[in-house]
Protein backbone atom coordinates (compact mmCIF):
# COMPACT_ATOMS: atom_id res chain seq x y z
CA UNK A 1 0.00 0.00 0.00
CA UNK A 2 2.81 2.37 0.84
CA UNK A 3 4.38 1.84 -2.60
CA UNK A 4 1.02 2.51 -4.30
CA UNK A 5 0.63 5.69 -2.28
CA UNK A 6 4.09 6.89 -3.29
CA UNK A 7 3.38 6.07 -6.93
CA UNK A 8 0.12 8.03 -6.92
CA UNK A 9 1.79 10.99 -5.25
CA UNK A 10 4.64 10.90 -7.75
CA UNK A 11 2.24 10.78 -10.71
CA UNK A 12 0.31 13.74 -9.37
CA UNK A 13 3.48 15.76 -8.88
CA UNK A 14 4.74 14.93 -12.38
CA UNK A 15 1.39 15.71 -13.98
CA UNK A 16 1.25 19.14 -12.34
CA UNK A 17 4.83 19.93 -13.27
CA UNK A 18 4.35 18.73 -16.86
CA UNK A 19 1.37 21.02 -17.27
CA UNK A 20 3.35 24.01 -16.10
CA UNK A 21 6.34 23.06 -18.25
CA UNK A 22 4.15 22.74 -21.33
CA UNK A 23 2.78 26.24 -20.82
CA UNK A 24 6.26 27.60 -20.31
CA UNK A 25 7.55 25.91 -23.45
CA UNK A 26 4.70 27.44 -25.50
CA UNK A 27 5.57 30.93 -24.23
CA UNK A 28 9.25 30.51 -24.97
CA UNK A 29 8.83 28.86 -28.37
CA UNK A 30 6.65 31.74 -29.46
CA UNK A 31 9.56 34.04 -28.79
CA UNK A 32 12.03 31.60 -30.33
CA UNK A 33 15.18 33.06 -28.83
CA UNK A 34 15.02 31.82 -25.26
CA UNK A 35 15.05 35.36 -23.88
CA UNK A 36 11.65 35.16 -22.16
CA UNK A 37 11.95 33.95 -18.59
CA UNK A 38 10.08 30.68 -17.96
CA UNK A 39 7.02 30.67 -15.75
CA UNK A 40 7.83 29.68 -12.17
CA UNK A 41 7.19 26.03 -11.28
CA UNK A 42 4.41 25.13 -8.83
CA UNK A 43 5.57 25.64 -5.30
CA UNK A 44 6.55 22.30 -3.79
CA UNK A 45 5.95 21.54 -0.17
CA UNK A 46 8.54 19.69 1.83
CA UNK A 47 6.28 16.65 1.81
CA UNK A 48 5.56 16.34 -1.91
CA UNK A 49 9.15 17.30 -2.82
CA UNK A 50 10.41 14.45 -0.67
CA UNK A 51 8.03 12.06 -2.41
CA UNK A 52 8.79 13.31 -5.93
CA UNK A 53 12.56 13.42 -5.63
CA UNK A 54 14.00 11.53 -2.69
CA UNK A 55 11.91 8.43 -3.34
CA UNK A 56 12.95 8.18 -6.99
CA UNK A 57 15.07 5.17 -7.98
CA UNK A 58 16.65 5.44 -11.42
CA UNK A 59 17.74 2.45 -13.49
CA UNK A 60 18.79 2.09 -17.10
CA UNK A 61 19.70 5.76 -17.45
CA UNK A 62 22.60 8.14 -17.00
CA UNK A 63 20.77 10.37 -14.50
CA UNK A 64 21.44 9.42 -10.90
CA UNK A 65 19.12 10.01 -7.95
CA UNK A 66 21.74 12.29 -6.44
CA UNK A 67 21.59 14.55 -9.48
CA UNK A 68 17.79 14.43 -9.47
CA UNK A 69 17.65 15.81 -5.94
CA UNK A 70 19.53 18.88 -7.17
CA UNK A 71 16.89 19.72 -9.78
CA UNK A 72 13.72 21.74 -9.34
CA UNK A 73 10.39 19.90 -9.89
CA UNK A 74 9.85 21.67 -13.22
CA UNK A 75 13.21 20.40 -14.47
CA UNK A 76 12.27 16.86 -13.52
CA UNK A 77 9.03 17.15 -15.45
CA UNK A 78 10.83 18.47 -18.50
CA UNK A 79 12.72 15.19 -18.85
CA UNK A 80 9.84 13.33 -20.54
CA UNK A 81 9.08 11.02 -17.61
CA UNK A 82 8.26 7.36 -17.99
CA UNK A 83 6.79 5.37 -15.14
CA UNK A 84 8.65 2.08 -15.03
CA UNK A 85 7.35 -1.12 -13.42
CA UNK A 86 7.14 -0.65 -9.67
CA UNK A 87 6.25 3.04 -9.96
CA UNK A 88 9.77 4.41 -10.49
CA UNK A 89 10.42 7.55 -12.50
CA UNK A 90 12.69 6.92 -15.52
CA UNK A 91 13.59 9.65 -18.04
CA UNK A 92 14.36 8.79 -21.63
CA UNK A 93 18.00 8.75 -22.61
CA UNK A 94 18.94 9.92 -26.08
CA UNK A 95 22.67 10.50 -25.65
CA UNK A 96 24.63 9.68 -28.81
CA UNK A 97 28.17 8.33 -29.14
CA UNK A 98 29.95 7.33 -32.32
CA UNK A 99 30.58 3.59 -32.48
CA UNK A 100 34.24 2.63 -32.42
CA UNK A 101 36.41 -0.46 -32.25
CA UNK A 102 39.82 -0.52 -30.57
CA UNK A 103 42.74 -0.32 -32.97
CA UNK A 104 43.81 -3.87 -33.87
CA UNK A 105 47.19 -5.43 -33.26
CA UNK A 106 49.20 -5.16 -36.47
CA UNK A 107 51.87 -7.59 -37.65
CA UNK A 108 54.78 -5.37 -38.66
CA UNK A 109 55.85 -7.55 -41.56
CA UNK A 110 52.38 -7.09 -43.09
CA UNK A 111 51.62 -3.48 -42.11
CA UNK A 112 54.76 -1.60 -41.04
CA UNK A 113 53.29 1.92 -41.33
CA UNK A 114 50.86 3.60 -38.93
CA UNK A 115 49.46 7.09 -39.68
CA UNK A 116 47.12 9.28 -37.64
CA UNK A 117 46.09 12.86 -36.96
CA UNK A 118 46.87 14.51 -33.62
CA UNK A 119 44.02 15.21 -31.20
CA UNK A 120 43.86 17.76 -28.38
CA UNK A 121 40.25 17.11 -27.33
CA UNK A 122 39.49 16.23 -23.72
CA UNK A 123 35.68 16.06 -23.73
CA UNK A 124 35.48 12.28 -23.34
CA UNK A 125 37.34 12.29 -20.02
CA UNK A 126 35.19 14.99 -18.40
CA UNK A 127 31.96 13.45 -19.70
CA UNK A 128 32.84 10.01 -18.34
CA UNK A 129 33.86 11.63 -15.06
CA UNK A 130 30.35 13.09 -14.83
CA UNK A 131 28.81 9.65 -15.30
CA UNK A 132 31.03 7.98 -12.72
CA UNK A 133 30.28 10.67 -10.15
CA UNK A 134 26.60 9.97 -10.70
CA UNK A 135 27.16 6.24 -10.16
CA UNK A 136 26.64 5.43 -13.83
CA UNK A 137 28.45 2.89 -15.96
CA UNK A 138 29.69 4.78 -19.05
CA UNK A 139 28.91 3.27 -22.44
CA UNK A 140 32.06 1.93 -24.05
CA UNK A 141 31.78 4.28 -27.02
CA UNK A 142 31.87 7.30 -24.70
CA UNK A 143 35.45 6.35 -23.78
CA UNK A 144 38.15 7.66 -26.12
CA UNK A 145 41.55 6.65 -24.78
CA UNK A 146 43.49 9.48 -26.44
CA UNK A 147 41.26 12.09 -24.80
CA UNK A 148 41.80 10.46 -21.42
CA UNK A 149 45.56 10.47 -21.94
CA UNK A 150 45.65 14.04 -23.27
CA UNK A 151 43.61 15.37 -20.36
CA UNK A 152 46.82 15.37 -18.31
CA UNK A 153 50.08 17.28 -18.60
CA UNK A 154 53.21 15.10 -18.86
CA UNK A 155 55.84 17.80 -18.93
CA UNK A 156 57.06 17.19 -22.48
CA UNK A 157 59.97 19.58 -23.24
CA UNK A 158 59.10 22.72 -25.17
CA UNK A 159 60.94 23.95 -28.28
CA UNK A 160 64.03 26.06 -27.74
CA UNK A 161 62.81 28.87 -29.98
CA UNK A 162 59.79 30.01 -31.98
CA UNK A 163 61.49 29.08 -35.26
CA UNK A 164 59.87 25.66 -34.93
CA UNK A 165 56.34 25.72 -33.48
CA UNK A 166 56.75 22.58 -31.40
CA UNK A 167 59.16 19.90 -30.25
CA UNK A 168 58.75 16.14 -30.67
CA UNK A 169 60.17 13.69 -28.13
CA UNK A 170 59.92 9.93 -27.67
CA UNK A 171 60.41 7.44 -24.84
CA UNK A 172 60.75 3.66 -25.21
CA UNK A 173 60.60 1.38 -22.16
CA UNK A 174 59.07 -1.91 -20.95
CA UNK A 175 55.28 -1.83 -20.77
CA UNK A 176 54.23 -1.60 -17.08
CA UNK A 177 51.66 -4.38 -17.51
CA UNK A 178 53.99 -6.76 -19.37
CA UNK A 179 57.77 -6.42 -19.23
CA UNK A 180 58.08 -8.63 -22.34
CA UNK A 181 56.47 -5.88 -24.37
CA UNK A 182 57.43 -2.24 -24.81
CA UNK A 183 55.59 1.04 -24.61
CA UNK A 184 56.48 3.87 -26.96
CA UNK A 185 55.39 7.36 -25.87
CA UNK A 186 55.39 10.21 -28.37
CA UNK A 187 55.20 13.71 -26.93
CA UNK A 188 54.55 16.96 -28.78
CA UNK A 189 54.81 20.31 -27.03
CA UNK A 190 53.90 23.60 -28.68
CA UNK A 191 55.72 26.81 -27.90
CA UNK A 192 53.96 29.09 -25.47
CA UNK A 193 53.49 32.82 -25.87
CA UNK A 194 52.84 35.55 -23.30
CA UNK A 195 49.18 36.43 -23.01
CA UNK A 196 49.94 40.07 -23.73
CA UNK A 197 51.26 39.16 -27.17
CA UNK A 198 48.18 37.22 -28.30
CA UNK A 199 46.64 38.65 -31.48
CA UNK A 200 43.14 40.16 -31.39
CA UNK A 201 40.37 37.59 -30.91
CA UNK A 202 37.01 37.73 -32.65
CA UNK A 203 34.80 35.35 -30.68
CA UNK A 204 31.17 34.42 -31.20
CA UNK A 205 29.45 32.63 -28.31
CA UNK A 206 26.80 30.42 -29.91
CA UNK A 207 24.61 29.29 -27.03
CA UNK A 208 21.85 26.71 -26.99
CA UNK A 209 18.86 28.16 -25.11
CA UNK A 210 16.36 25.43 -25.98
CA UNK A 211 13.97 24.08 -23.35
CA UNK A 212 16.20 21.12 -22.51
CA UNK A 213 18.86 23.54 -21.26
CA UNK A 214 16.67 24.47 -18.29
CA UNK A 215 18.59 22.33 -15.79
CA UNK A 216 21.24 23.34 -13.23
CA UNK A 217 24.07 21.55 -15.05
CA UNK A 218 23.17 23.12 -18.40
CA UNK A 219 22.35 26.80 -19.03
CA UNK A 220 23.04 28.04 -15.46
CA UNK A 221 26.43 26.28 -15.47
CA UNK A 222 27.08 27.52 -19.01
CA UNK A 223 26.48 31.13 -17.98
CA UNK A 224 28.83 30.80 -15.01
CA UNK A 225 31.42 29.12 -17.23
CA UNK A 226 31.46 31.88 -19.86
CA UNK A 227 31.47 34.50 -17.09
CA UNK A 228 34.92 33.18 -16.10
CA UNK A 229 36.22 33.86 -19.61
CA UNK A 230 34.94 37.45 -19.85
CA UNK A 231 37.53 39.08 -17.51
CA UNK A 232 40.29 37.69 -19.77
CA UNK A 233 39.04 39.66 -22.78
CA UNK A 234 40.81 42.82 -23.94
CA UNK A 235 39.87 46.03 -25.75
CA UNK A 236 41.24 44.70 -29.06
CA UNK A 237 39.03 41.60 -28.83
CA UNK A 238 35.47 41.42 -30.13
CA UNK A 239 32.65 39.32 -28.67
CA UNK A 240 29.23 38.49 -30.09
CA UNK A 241 26.50 36.36 -28.51
CA UNK A 242 24.07 34.37 -30.64
CA UNK A 243 21.42 32.09 -29.15
CA UNK A 244 19.23 29.48 -30.73
CA UNK A 245 16.02 27.78 -29.68
CA UNK A 246 12.96 27.66 -31.97
CA UNK A 247 14.77 30.29 -34.01
CA UNK A 248 18.12 32.03 -33.79
CA UNK A 249 18.62 35.45 -32.25
CA UNK A 250 21.37 38.01 -31.81
CA UNK A 251 21.78 38.92 -28.14
CA UNK A 252 25.01 40.91 -28.42
CA UNK A 253 26.43 42.33 -31.66
CA UNK A 254 30.24 42.48 -32.03
CA UNK A 255 31.36 44.31 -28.88
CA UNK A 256 34.82 45.33 -27.61
CA UNK A 257 36.11 42.72 -25.20
CA UNK A 258 36.87 45.17 -22.40
CA UNK A 259 33.18 46.00 -21.97
CA UNK A 260 32.95 43.27 -19.38
CA UNK A 261 29.80 44.50 -17.70
CA UNK A 262 27.89 44.71 -20.97
CA UNK A 263 28.95 41.20 -21.98
CA UNK A 264 28.12 39.72 -18.57
CA UNK A 265 24.70 41.42 -18.58
CA UNK A 266 23.92 39.90 -21.98
CA UNK A 267 24.86 36.45 -20.67
CA UNK A 268 22.84 36.85 -17.51
CA UNK A 269 19.57 37.59 -19.34
CA UNK A 270 19.57 34.28 -21.19
CA UNK A 271 16.71 31.91 -20.39
CA UNK A 272 15.87 28.47 -21.75
CA UNK A 273 12.84 27.56 -23.82
CA UNK A 274 11.78 26.19 -27.21
CA UNK A 275 13.12 23.57 -29.61
CA UNK A 276 16.67 23.43 -30.96
CA UNK A 277 17.28 25.15 -34.31
CA UNK A 278 21.03 24.69 -34.25
CA UNK A 279 21.49 24.97 -38.01
CA UNK A 280 20.03 28.48 -38.13
CA UNK A 281 22.07 29.44 -35.07
CA UNK A 282 25.33 28.34 -36.67
CA UNK A 283 24.61 30.35 -39.82
CA UNK A 284 23.90 33.51 -37.80
CA UNK A 285 27.01 32.94 -35.66
CA UNK A 286 29.23 32.69 -38.73
CA UNK A 287 27.61 35.84 -40.14
CA UNK A 288 28.62 37.70 -36.96
CA UNK A 289 32.12 36.23 -37.16
CA UNK A 290 32.47 37.48 -40.73
CA UNK A 291 31.15 40.92 -39.78
CA UNK A 292 33.84 41.39 -37.10
CA UNK A 293 36.52 39.38 -38.90
CA UNK A 294 40.03 40.00 -37.56
CA UNK A 295 42.38 39.83 -40.52
CA UNK A 296 45.50 39.34 -38.44
CA UNK A 297 43.83 37.74 -35.46
CA UNK A 298 41.82 34.80 -34.19
CA UNK A 299 38.31 34.15 -35.51
CA UNK A 300 36.36 31.46 -33.70
CA UNK A 301 32.79 30.37 -32.99
CA UNK A 302 32.36 28.69 -29.58
CA UNK A 303 29.30 26.46 -29.67
CA UNK A 304 27.88 25.49 -26.26
CA UNK A 305 25.05 22.95 -26.25
CA UNK A 306 23.58 19.92 -24.52
CA UNK A 307 22.38 17.92 -27.47
CA UNK A 308 20.81 17.45 -30.86
CA UNK A 309 19.62 19.99 -33.38
CA UNK A 310 15.98 19.06 -33.92
CA UNK A 311 14.78 21.96 -36.09
CA UNK A 312 16.21 23.39 -39.31
CA UNK A 313 19.49 21.99 -40.64
CA UNK A 314 19.73 18.70 -38.77
CA UNK A 315 21.64 16.47 -41.17
CA UNK A 316 25.12 16.04 -39.70
CA UNK A 317 26.72 15.85 -43.13
CA UNK A 318 25.21 19.22 -44.09
CA UNK A 319 26.42 20.75 -40.84
CA UNK A 320 29.92 19.39 -41.38
CA UNK A 321 29.97 20.87 -44.89
CA UNK A 322 28.88 24.25 -43.55
CA UNK A 323 31.51 24.20 -40.80
CA UNK A 324 34.22 22.97 -43.18
CA UNK A 325 33.51 25.77 -45.66
CA UNK A 326 33.81 28.38 -42.91
CA UNK A 327 37.04 26.80 -41.69
CA UNK A 328 38.54 27.40 -45.12
CA UNK A 329 37.63 31.08 -44.80
CA UNK A 330 39.54 31.37 -41.54
CA UNK A 331 36.78 30.88 -38.93
CA UNK A 332 37.31 27.94 -36.58
CA UNK A 333 34.74 26.16 -34.41
CA UNK A 334 35.13 24.97 -30.82
CA UNK A 335 32.37 22.90 -29.19
CA UNK A 336 31.56 22.71 -25.48
CA UNK A 337 29.21 20.04 -24.17
CA UNK A 338 26.94 20.51 -21.16
CA UNK A 339 24.51 18.38 -19.22
CA UNK A 340 23.12 14.93 -19.79
CA UNK A 341 20.12 13.07 -21.12
CA UNK A 342 20.22 14.23 -24.74
CA UNK A 343 23.93 15.00 -25.09
CA UNK A 344 25.12 14.38 -28.65
CA UNK A 345 28.81 13.68 -28.14
CA UNK A 346 29.24 12.26 -31.64
CA UNK A 347 28.11 15.47 -33.34
CA UNK A 348 29.94 17.83 -30.97
CA UNK A 349 33.24 16.02 -31.45
CA UNK A 350 32.96 15.71 -35.22
CA UNK A 351 31.94 19.34 -35.79
CA UNK A 352 34.96 20.50 -33.79
CA UNK A 353 37.23 18.23 -35.84
CA UNK A 354 35.88 19.56 -39.12
CA UNK A 355 36.04 23.13 -37.82
CA UNK A 356 39.75 23.03 -36.90
CA UNK A 357 38.74 23.43 -33.28
CA UNK A 358 38.66 21.36 -30.15
CA UNK A 359 35.92 19.69 -28.14
CA UNK A 360 35.59 19.86 -24.37
CA UNK A 361 32.88 18.90 -21.91
CA UNK A 362 32.02 21.15 -18.95
CA UNK A 363 30.69 19.29 -15.92
CA UNK A 364 31.89 21.61 -13.14
CA UNK A 365 33.03 25.20 -12.60
CA UNK A 366 36.52 23.82 -12.06
CA UNK A 367 36.46 22.27 -15.54
CA UNK A 368 35.12 25.54 -16.94
CA UNK A 369 38.10 27.37 -15.44
CA UNK A 370 40.50 24.77 -16.89
CA UNK A 371 39.02 25.00 -20.39
CA UNK A 372 38.04 28.66 -20.65
CA UNK A 373 40.75 30.32 -18.56
CA UNK A 374 43.85 28.14 -18.17
CA UNK A 375 43.73 26.61 -21.66
CA UNK A 376 41.98 29.35 -23.64
CA UNK A 377 45.31 30.76 -24.82
CA UNK A 378 46.09 27.39 -26.42
CA UNK A 379 42.61 27.23 -27.89
CA UNK A 380 42.74 30.69 -29.42
CA UNK A 381 46.23 30.79 -30.94
CA UNK A 382 46.87 28.01 -33.47
CA UNK A 383 50.59 27.55 -34.07
CA UNK A 384 50.45 24.50 -36.39
CA UNK A 385 47.71 23.13 -38.62
CA UNK A 386 47.03 19.70 -40.09
CA UNK A 387 49.50 17.92 -37.84
CA UNK A 388 49.98 14.27 -38.84
CA UNK A 389 52.16 11.56 -37.35
CA UNK A 390 53.49 8.53 -39.20
CA UNK A 391 55.47 5.66 -37.67
CA UNK A 392 57.28 3.11 -39.82
CA UNK A 393 58.24 0.15 -37.64
CA UNK A 394 61.26 -1.99 -38.37
CA UNK A 395 60.08 -5.61 -38.81
CA UNK A 396 63.52 -6.83 -37.72
CA UNK A 397 62.94 -5.22 -34.30
CA UNK A 398 59.17 -5.06 -33.84
CA UNK A 399 56.99 -8.12 -34.39
CA UNK A 400 53.67 -6.43 -33.58
CA UNK A 401 52.36 -3.02 -32.57
CA UNK A 402 49.10 -1.38 -31.55
CA UNK A 403 48.19 2.31 -31.43
CA UNK A 404 46.29 3.08 -28.20
CA UNK A 405 43.30 5.27 -29.01
CA UNK A 406 42.97 7.70 -31.93
CA UNK A 407 40.58 5.28 -33.65
CA UNK A 408 38.68 8.04 -35.44
CA UNK A 409 41.92 9.87 -36.26
CA UNK A 410 43.59 7.07 -38.21
CA UNK A 411 44.62 8.15 -41.70
CA UNK A 412 45.48 6.23 -44.83
CA UNK A 413 49.15 5.91 -45.59
CA UNK A 414 48.89 8.14 -48.65
CA UNK A 415 47.09 10.85 -46.65
CA UNK A 416 50.27 11.70 -44.77
CA UNK A 417 51.92 13.56 -47.66
CA UNK A 418 48.65 14.89 -49.10
CA UNK A 419 48.39 18.51 -47.96
CA UNK A 420 44.73 18.65 -48.93
CA UNK A 421 43.80 16.11 -46.24
CA UNK A 422 42.66 17.86 -43.06
CA UNK A 423 44.15 16.88 -39.70
CA UNK A 424 44.35 18.17 -36.13
CA UNK A 425 45.72 21.53 -35.04
CA UNK A 426 48.01 22.46 -32.16
CA UNK A 427 47.65 25.66 -30.17
CA UNK A 428 50.22 27.69 -28.24
CA UNK A 429 51.48 25.64 -25.30
CA UNK A 430 49.39 22.62 -26.30
CA UNK A 431 50.69 19.17 -25.45
CA UNK A 432 49.84 15.99 -27.35
CA UNK A 433 50.69 12.46 -26.17
CA UNK A 434 50.34 9.17 -28.04
CA UNK A 435 51.16 5.62 -26.93
CA UNK A 436 52.03 2.50 -28.91
CA UNK A 437 52.32 -0.97 -27.40
CA UNK A 438 55.09 -2.94 -29.13
CA UNK A 439 56.03 -6.63 -29.13
CA UNK A 440 59.75 -6.98 -29.83
CA UNK A 441 60.95 -9.70 -32.17
CA UNK A 442 61.81 -12.82 -30.17
CA UNK A 443 59.86 -11.76 -27.07
CA UNK A 444 57.49 -14.71 -27.42
CA UNK A 445 54.45 -12.62 -26.45
CA UNK A 446 52.89 -12.14 -29.87
CA UNK A 447 49.13 -11.90 -29.92
CA UNK A 448 48.67 -12.90 -33.55
CA UNK A 449 49.08 -16.58 -34.43
CA UNK A 450 51.92 -17.58 -36.71
CA UNK A 451 51.11 -17.72 -40.41
CA UNK A 452 51.16 -21.17 -41.95
CA UNK A 453 52.74 -20.04 -45.20
CA UNK A 454 55.06 -17.31 -43.94
CA UNK A 455 58.53 -17.36 -45.44
CA UNK A 456 60.63 -17.81 -42.33
CA UNK A 457 63.86 -17.59 -44.31
CA UNK A 458 62.91 -14.09 -45.46
CA UNK A 459 62.80 -12.71 -41.91
CA UNK A 460 64.91 -9.53 -41.88
CA UNK A 461 67.95 -9.13 -39.67
CA UNK A 462 68.34 -5.88 -37.75
CA UNK A 463 71.55 -3.99 -38.53
CA UNK A 464 70.55 -0.36 -38.09
CA UNK A 465 69.41 -0.57 -34.50
CA UNK A 466 66.29 1.43 -35.43
CA UNK A 467 63.06 0.33 -33.79
CA UNK A 468 61.02 2.75 -35.87
CA UNK A 469 61.23 5.93 -37.89
CA UNK A 470 58.94 8.80 -36.92
CA UNK A 471 57.75 11.37 -39.44
CA UNK A 472 55.62 14.39 -38.61
CA UNK A 473 54.02 16.85 -41.00
CA UNK A 474 52.51 20.22 -40.14
CA UNK A 475 51.59 23.54 -41.72
CA UNK A 476 52.24 26.97 -40.32
CA UNK A 477 48.94 28.79 -39.69
CA UNK A 478 48.86 30.72 -42.98
CA UNK A 479 50.73 28.18 -45.13
CA UNK A 480 49.31 25.78 -47.70
CA UNK A 481 52.35 23.50 -47.95
CA UNK A 482 53.41 21.24 -45.08
CA UNK A 483 56.80 20.87 -43.43
CA UNK A 484 58.39 17.56 -42.48
CA UNK A 485 60.14 16.53 -39.27
CA UNK A 486 61.86 13.13 -39.09
CA UNK A 487 63.55 11.31 -36.26
CA UNK A 488 64.66 7.68 -35.75
CA UNK A 489 63.74 5.74 -32.63
CA UNK A 490 66.77 3.70 -31.64
CA UNK A 491 67.02 0.48 -29.67
CA UNK A 492 69.96 1.83 -27.68
CA UNK A 493 67.81 4.71 -26.35
CA UNK A 494 65.32 2.35 -24.70
CA UNK A 495 65.11 2.79 -20.92
CA UNK A 496 65.34 -0.06 -18.44
CA UNK A 497 62.26 1.29 -16.67
CA UNK A 498 59.57 3.78 -17.80
CA UNK A 499 59.75 7.28 -16.39
CA UNK A 500 57.10 8.79 -14.15
CA UNK A 501 55.19 10.47 -16.97
CA UNK A 502 55.05 7.29 -19.04
CA UNK A 503 53.91 5.26 -16.03
CA UNK A 504 51.06 7.67 -15.32
CA UNK A 505 50.06 7.78 -19.00
CA UNK A 506 50.09 3.97 -19.02
CA UNK A 507 47.79 3.90 -15.98
CA UNK A 508 45.37 6.27 -17.74
CA UNK A 509 45.44 4.11 -20.88
CA UNK A 510 44.73 0.99 -18.81
CA UNK A 511 41.89 2.79 -17.03
CA UNK A 512 40.30 3.72 -20.36
CA UNK A 513 40.66 0.13 -21.56
CA UNK A 514 39.03 -1.21 -18.39
CA UNK A 515 36.08 1.15 -18.89
CA UNK A 516 35.73 -0.12 -22.46
CA UNK A 517 35.65 -3.75 -21.34
CA UNK A 518 39.26 -4.55 -20.50
CA UNK A 519 40.22 -6.52 -23.61
CA UNK A 520 43.59 -4.94 -24.49
CA UNK A 521 45.63 -4.52 -21.30
CA UNK A 522 46.40 -8.07 -20.24
CA UNK A 523 46.82 -9.03 -16.60
CA UNK A 524 45.96 -5.68 -15.02
CA UNK A 525 42.94 -5.13 -12.80
CA UNK A 526 41.66 -2.09 -10.92
CA UNK A 527 44.15 -2.60 -8.09
CA UNK A 528 47.05 -2.59 -10.55
CA UNK A 529 45.78 0.56 -12.27
CA UNK A 530 45.34 2.37 -8.94
CA UNK A 531 48.75 1.25 -7.69
CA UNK A 532 50.49 2.41 -10.87
CA UNK A 533 48.73 5.79 -10.89
CA UNK A 534 49.44 6.39 -7.21
CA UNK A 535 53.13 5.59 -7.62
CA UNK A 536 53.41 8.02 -10.56
CA UNK A 537 51.26 10.82 -9.16
CA UNK A 538 54.23 13.21 -9.03
CA UNK A 539 53.68 16.96 -9.15
CA UNK A 540 49.95 17.63 -9.18
CA UNK A 541 49.43 21.38 -9.17
CA UNK A 542 45.73 21.26 -9.98
CA UNK A 543 44.95 17.99 -8.11
CA UNK A 544 43.91 16.37 -11.38
CA UNK A 545 45.90 13.21 -10.71
CA UNK A 546 44.51 12.94 -7.19
CA UNK A 547 41.03 13.24 -8.67
CA UNK A 548 41.92 10.50 -11.16
CA UNK A 549 42.69 8.15 -8.26
CA UNK A 550 39.21 8.83 -6.90
CA UNK A 551 37.71 8.09 -10.31
CA UNK A 552 39.49 4.73 -10.39
CA UNK A 553 37.63 3.79 -7.21
CA UNK A 554 34.38 5.11 -8.65
CA UNK A 555 34.91 3.08 -11.83
CA UNK A 556 35.74 -0.03 -9.80
CA UNK A 557 32.43 0.31 -7.92
CA UNK A 558 30.40 1.14 -11.03
CA UNK A 559 31.87 -1.20 -13.64
CA UNK A 560 33.04 -4.04 -11.45
CA UNK A 561 30.83 -3.58 -8.41
CA UNK A 562 27.42 -4.73 -7.29
CA UNK A 563 24.78 -5.11 -10.00
CA UNK A 564 22.70 -2.33 -8.44
CA UNK A 565 25.34 0.11 -9.65
CA UNK A 566 25.33 -1.09 -13.25
CA UNK A 567 22.80 1.40 -14.56
CA UNK A 568 24.54 2.95 -17.56
CA UNK A 569 23.00 3.13 -21.02
CA UNK A 570 25.52 0.62 -22.34
CA UNK A 571 24.09 -2.24 -20.25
Amino acid sequence: MQRHALTIALLCTLATACSTTSTTAERNEADGTGLIAPAPPPRATAENEAVSLDQVAVTGTHVAAKAMRQMAPASVAAAAPVIAPGGYWQPDNTEKYAAREDNPVQRTSEQPVSTFSVDVDTGSYANVRRMLRDGVRPPADAVRAEEFINYFDYGHPAPDSREKPFRVTTELAPAPWNAQRQLLMIGIKGYDVPKATLPPANLVFLIDTSGSMDQPNKLPLLKQAFAQLVPQLRAQDRVSIVVYAGSAGLVLPPTPGDRHGEILAALEQLQAGGSTNGGEGIRLAYAMARQAYAGNGVNRVILATDGDFNVGTIDQGALETLVGDQRKSGIALTTLGFGDGNYNDAMAEQLADVGDGNHAYIDTLQEAHKVLVEEMQSTLLTIARDVKIQLEFNPAEVAEYRLIGYENRVLRREDFANDKVDAGDIGAGHEVTALYELTPVGAGTQRLPALRYADVQARPVSTSGEVAHLRLRYKLPQATASRLIETPILRRDAKAQPGESMRFAAAVAAYADALRGGTQIEGWGWDDIARAARAAQGSDRWNQRAEFLQLIDAARNTVGGDETHRIGIAD
